[in-house]
C-alpha cells in the first residue's frame, strides 16, 4: 500500500534522495565526523526505503532519473572557482599536468593489476578503472567500453567518499601543504565528492581540484584505452 502510494509520483525518486541527501547535511553537521557523509546517509537512507517498502530498484531509477541529468552540467559549474584562479594556474601548470596525470596513471595501474590478480573478469575490470573520475564521465565510459555502469557509478561513489573523510589525513602523513599540490592530489584521486572537501580546505585547494575533474577526465578516456 505505501509503495503504491510512494509511486504514484512521477518523480518520487527525487524527492527521497533529497531527504535522504538532507537528513545527512544535518547529522554531518550536529556529529561533525568526516565517516558521516551527506552522500553515504543519502545512499543508506534510500536503500532502506527501498528494501523497507518492497519498491523496486528499475522504478526508483527511472523516476530520479533527472538527478542523472543534472550531473554533467553540475560539473561544468566547478570551473567557475577554476576561472578565478585562472593566474594561479598559468603560474603552475607544468606541475598541474605532470601532477593530475602522474594521479590518473596511478589510478589506472593499480585497478588493472588488482584485477589481474583478484582474476575479476573483463566487465568487472572495465567497470571498476574509471573509478577515479566524476559520474558523469565515468558511467557513460564503462557502459560503452562494455563494462557495468552501474557497478562503476557504485565504485565511483565509493572512492569519492573515502577520498572525502581520508584526504586531510593523507595530506598531513605525507606532509602535503601546498595549496595546489593539495587541490590536484584531491581532485584526481577522488573527483567531486573529494572537491567538496577540498573546497572546506580552502579556495585554491577547491579551485585546483575543480581543474583535475576535467583534465582528469580528459586524460582517463584516452589513457584508459591501454588497460581495456
Amino acid at each position: 500500500m505505501i509503495s503504491n502510494i510512494l509511486t504514484l509520483s512521477a518523480y518520487w525518486g527525487i524527492a527521497v534522495s533529497i531527504l535522504g541527501y538532507g537528513i545527512g547535511v544535518l547529522l554531518n553537521k550536529k556529529l561533525k565526523n568526516g565517516f558521516v557523509n551527506p552522500l553515504l546517509i543519502s545512499i543508506t537512507f534510500v536503500i532502506i526505503v527501498l528494501v523497507c517498502f518492497n519498491i523496486d530498484y528499475e522504478k526508483y531509477r527511472e523516476s530520479s532519473e533527472i538527478l542523472s541529468w543534472l550531473l554533467t552540467p553540475a560539473t561544468v559549474c566547478l570551473a567557475i572557482p577554476l576561472y578565478e584562479q585562472l593566474s594561479l594556474l598559468k603560474d603552475n601548470y607544468k606541475a598541474v599536468l605532470g601532477g593530475i596525470t602522474a594521479g590518473v596513471f596511478t589510478s589506472l595501474l593499480s585497478v588493472f593489476l588488482l584485477c589481474v590478480l583478484f582474476k575479476f573478469e573483463d566487465g568487472m575490470r572495465i567497470s571498476l578503472l574509471p573509478k577515479s573520475i566524476t559520474t558523469a564521465i565515468g558511467m557513460g565510459l564503462a557502459e560503452e567500453l562494455g563494462g557495468i555502469d552501474t557497478i562503476a557509478a557504485s565504485a565511483i561513489i565509493i572512492t569519492g567518499i573515502i577520498g572525502n573523510v581520508i584526504c586531510r589525513s593523507v595530506c598531513k602523513v605525507f606532509k602535503i601543504t601546498h595549496p595546489v599540490a593539495v587541490g590536484i592530489a584531491i581532485g584526481t584521486a577522488s573527483h567531486a565528492v573529494g572537491t567538496t572537501k577540498a573546497f572546506e580546505i580552502g579556495e585554491v585547494e577547491g579551485a585546483m581540484s575543480s581543474l583535475s575533474i576535467a583534465v582528469s577526465g580528459i586524460i582517463t578516456v584516452a589513457a584508459i584505452q591501454l588497460f581495456v
